[in-house]
């Protein structure tokens, strides 16, 4: 469905405010396969951005607080894939924290929306979501 008011918006990334920032770059690049497209900064101001592998990107920030309560950082992220299990079975073998495991199930909806969805957490205690429309 195309955007009437603003045409050809799409979402180009998320960004996570990260306590450990080598320690989510290894999870996002080693474990679910993100590649880094940008590096700069030095420190806390340390940032890099990631292509996702669809032409969305992740954005992480070395500026996150280990204090900041988990679900205040946000909801979840949701990554769109053509197969659920295995994001999640990479996620699980990189060191995410099953939160959901694979299943199907039908949203509630008008119209009912039939999906595959599994659920980690990242390393920075971060939801992610591994979602497939059937």
């Amino acid at each position: 469905m195309a955007n009437k008011k603003v045409p050809n918006i799409g979402v180009h990334h998320l960004a996570l405010s990260s306590a450990d920032f080598d320690k989510s770059i290894k999870f996002y690049t080693e474990g679910l396969g993100f590649e880094i497209v940008a590096e700069w900064g030095e420190g806390t101001g340390r940032a890099a951005l990631l292509d996702i592998g669809n032409g969305s990107h992740f954005e992480i920030f070395a500026n996150g607080n280990a204090n900041i309560q988990k679900d205040e950082k946000f909801v979840h992220f949701a990554f769109a894939t053509s197969n659920p299990d295995l994001a999640y079975e990479n996620a699980i073998a990189a060191g995410a924290v099953s939160q959901i495991e694979p299943k199907s199930l039908e949203i509630p909806s008008k119209p009912a929306l039939p999906v595959r969805i599994a659920f980690v957490r990242g390393p920075d205690g971060e939801v992610l979501e591994f979602f497939k429309v059937l």
